[in-house]
This record gives C-alpha cells, structure tokens and sequence, in this order.
C-alpha cells in the first residue's frame, strides 16, 4: 500500500486530458471518448482526511489522572493526535483524537485560531477529544498561572500538591493538532465513506452500584455483601467510520466507544486506546490513522463490581479492552457499504453555568485541615479538603464556567460534544433524540468541567465519588441535562443523511441449475 502523500501524487498524475474534460464538461458528456475514465473528483462529492501526529510526554514528567503528584519512569507506547478532515465542497470539519487525560480550553481555542488561520477550516468546525488516558502528558489539572492571584496557602496546595499541566508540554499539543489537521486538509482525497455500528458488551461496566443502605457508591468492590445492583447502564455500541480512496485504499478510520482509558498497561501510554489502533491496523494489514473519540463514560470503566474473577493485570487489561472493541470496530468495516456522498455541518453553543458552591463551614474546616501536616497513611480526607479550599478561591473569581456544545455532522453521524466526564444516561438520552441514524457522543472535548453526573446522582439515592465537589468538579445539579438538551438542538438544526446501503440485487432470473434437482440415491 503506498503512503498517502504518494497516493495523492499517483492520482493526480494520472488523470488523462480527456479525464480533465469529462469533469469540466457534464453539460456536454460526448465531449469524452467513449469509454474515457472518470476522474476522481467526479465520482466522489466528498474527500477525507487523516493525519496523526506524536504527543509523547517525556519521562519524568507528570502523569495527570490523580489528586497528587505523580511522575512517569518508563515508556510502553506513544501518545498520538489523530485527525480526520471531511470536505464536500462546501464546508470542511475536522475531528481530533487526543491520546490525553482532558483537553484544556486555553489548548483548544489556541490550536482552533491557527488552523482557522493556515488552512481557513472555521474553529466551531473543529472538535477536539481527549481519550481519557490516566497514563498520558500533562495537560491537567492545574493550569500554569490558574491560581496566582490566591493566596499563598492556595497556591502552595494548587502547584505544589496538586497534579499540573506543563506549559511546554501543552505547546507540543497545540502544535501537533494545528500540524495534523492542517496536513490532513492539504493532503485530502476524493473518498469512499462507510458507516456503522457494532456491539461490545463484556468489558465495559457501570461502576456505581446500588447499595443496601439506599445509596450509590463508586467502586464499592467486587464480593461486597452490601451490593445489590448496577446503579446505571452502559453503552455497547461500537460506532464507525471508515475512508477509502477511490481504488479502494483504506484512508482512515474513526471509532467512538464509552469506556474510561484505565487499564494503564505500564508506563507512558495511549492506554487500551493503543491496542484498539493494533487491532484494527493488523485486520486491515494496515497503517493509516485510527481516531479515537471518547463515549460519554464518566461512570463506566472496565472493572466489574460484580465479578466472581480476579482482574486480569495491566497489559492483559488493555488488551482485553483494546482489542475486543477494536475486533468488533474491524467487523463493521469488513461489512460496511460505502457512499461517495455525505453533508457535512457544524453548530455550536458557548455559554455559562454556575458552579456549586462550598458552604463556609465546610471551608473553614477544609482550610484547618490542611493546614495541618499531610498524613502518612489515608491521605483521602486531606486531600479532599485540599480540593475545597482550592475551589473556594476559584468560585470567588469565576462562580460559573463556561461550557461549549458542538455538533458536527458527517453524512448519516452527527457527532456531539460536551466538555465533561460525562454520565452515559445522558449519553444515551443524545443517541435516543438526535433524530441521526448514527450519533457519536464525544465526551471530554473542546474543554473540561469534570464529572458531570445526571441530576439522579445528586438525589436521595445518589452519591458516590463522581458527586464529590472538588476544583475539578463543581458544575451545578442540571448542567448534565443542560448540555444533553443544547446537543440534541443543535442535532435538530441539521438535516441527516440515509445511511449507504448495498446495490439491490438484480431481477429473479432462473434457479442455479447444479442445485435444482431431487435427491439422487443411485
């Protein structure tokens, strides 16, 4: 298979003068000699695509996904952007798949404005995801400079005890997303598109469980005489995307399953996100870019609360994980009918949306606390105190955040964003109401609010971990069903594709004459 870059060269060489005329001349087709080929541009009104680019974090640097500091010591694979670019001559949209634990807004609408600025692709046109994974860069959670103008107290918890992003390291991703995207739309093709949907259910699971007191709690542990049931769905759905070219090379794939990127194989890494990619380039015998696009997961991971069975280790984790979705992602392509049209659309909502906000005897008695020495042992309710008097200093300054909504449609897919560790509940409310053949919820994209659970969680028979209010998060009790509702309106807003479908099958003509015959005995 050549390289894509060659591949363009190749097709553009090889379009005949008479094959530049046809294209020029649909008003006046006998201009072409019978027989005379099409050229690429006039069989497809769509072209694709994709890029990838290296966000490796460096050892040493810190590994975002905890309360506290935490450093990488080794290597196990790298950390990529990925990029798919689509253009039907009309708009372009482009989608981006971060290897990240979160994408912060500074990153987002700085690497938006260059691209806006190289390529003219328009920023609300450009979603960009983080994959969630806890053994990636730093890009969180304190931003540089975030909290400078708070107290020495405050700034000593924030840079000091808290996990930080790298001010050099976020200019490496801004670079590698404006580069990957910006390539892919130079380097895009007249292409073939398919769609689809698969299923995967034996390795993602709710994490929150029904109790016997009422409540819900996260991770409660599997064995727990006190579980009664899951206390939430999950999503199955293993949605894809897939590009060829016009002889049939595979371009790129986009996958979009919900499952938080836990599995930590072992230092630096993209996560089970790395062996979904493996699985799929090594069913294809391929090496083309696989976009990941993070499902609403904010209570799913891959730990079964009531599994009888030890948990496999890391690295046979991420296989596990990786591999069962990519496996069901490469069935989809196998099968996939393809299209040589599709309407792309972008729509966007910005706006604000209050905080929860501490009650002043619980600062008080965060801040005595963590002006005491760290203990040794259970670090948890320091650490959470920690978290409160942070999140006093910040809803002083900023009582509400704000928060963008983004549809981008691809054909038959509209793909939804929201900025949130996001409770799949609300996740399948946006499948469920789009009105799409096929809905990507993008979790974690074009910012990050921290968990935002569904307005349940925060009822009598709610609770659990993502509940907690910390820095991270904080967004009042309806921001979940606030951003289901500002996608699903703005889903509304466009205007949906059919999905491809085969060529029907041609007329009856006669039976197969080897196979209509009786039983022959003698």
């Amino acid at each position: 298979m050549k390289p894509l870059h060659a591949l363009c060269l190749t097709l553009v060489a090889g379009l005949s003068t008479s094959a530049l005329i046809w294209n020029a001349s649909a008003a006046a087709p006998s201009v072409a000699a019978a027989g005379t080929k099409p050229s690429p541009e006039a069989l497809s009104k769509v072209k694709a695509g994709f890029a990838e680019r290296d966000i490796t974090p460096a050892i040493g640097m810190e590994q975002p996904g905890g309360y506290g500091k935490s450093f990488h010591t080794t290597f196990h694979d790298p950390c990529k952007v990925r990029i798919g670019v689509f253009d039907d001559g009309t708009k372009r949209v482009a989608l981006v798949g971060l290897d990240a634990l979160i994408v912060p807004r500074s990153v987002v609408l700085a690497a938006r404005e260059q691209i806006t600025k190289k390529c003219g692709i328009p920023g609300d046109a450009v979603m960009i995801g983080a994959s969630h994974s806890h053994s990636s860069g730093p890009v969180g959670m304190i931003q540089p400079g975030e909290l400078d103008f708070a107290s020495d107290l405050v700034k000593k918890l924030a840079y000091e005890e808290s996990s930080c992003a790298d001010p050099g390291y976020l200019q490496t991703v801004i670079k590698a997303i404006v580069d990957g995207v910006v390539w892919a739309d130079k380097n895009k093709v007249p292409a073939q598109l398919g769609f689809g949907v698969g299923t995967e259910d034996k390795v993602a699971f709710n994490r929150r469980v029904k109790m016997k007191n009422g409540e819900a709690w996260s991770h409660p542990g599997s064995g727990n005489p006190d579980n009664v049931d899951y206390a939430g769905p999950i999503d199955p759905d293993v949605g894809v995307v897939a590009a060829w070219d016009m002889t049939g090379n595979l371009l790129g794939v986009m996958v979009n399953f919900s499952c938080h990127a836990t599995t930590n194989p072992g230092g630096i890494s993209a996560n089970w996100i790395y062996d979904l990619e493996q699985t799929i380039q090594g069913a294809l015998h391929t090496r083309v870019p696989v976009v990941f696009l993070q499902g609403a997961c904010g209570d799913v991971t891959q730990v079964d609360n009531f599994s009888k069975f030890q948990r496999p280790g890391p690295e046979e984790w991420s296989r596990l994980v990786g591999g069962r979705v990519g496996a069901e992602a490469a069935k989809v392509i196998f099968s996939m009918p393809k299209t040589t049209e599709a309407r792309l659309d972008a729509k966007q909502k910005v706006w604000k949306i209050k905080r929860r906000i501490p009650s002043p005897e619980r600062v008080k008695e965060s801040t005595d606390l963590v002006q005491q020495p760290k203990p040794k042992g259970d670090t948890t309710a320091w650490m959470f105190a920690k978290e409160i008097v942070m999140l006093d200093a910040l809803v002083q300054k900023e009582p509400e955040c704000e928060v963008e909504v983004q549809a981008l449609q691809v054909g038959p897919l509209v793909c939804v964003s929201n900025p949130a560790e996001y409770f799949v509940a609300n996740g399948l409310r946006i499948k469920k109401e789009t009105g799409f053949p096929m809905t990507f919820p993008v979790e974690l994209a074009n910012g990050c609010t921290g968990y935002v659970p569904t307005e349940e969680a925060f009822g009598p028979n709610g609770g659990g971990y993502e509940t907690r209010l910390t820095y991270y998060s904080n967004l009042e009790v309806t921001a979940g069903t606030q951003m289901a509702t500002a996608g699903i309106e703005l889903a509304k807003q466009m205007t949906p594709d059919k999905m491809p479908e085969r060529l029907p099958a041609p007329p009856f003509g006669r039976a197969w004459t080897y196979g209509n015959v009786k039983p022959e005995v003698k």
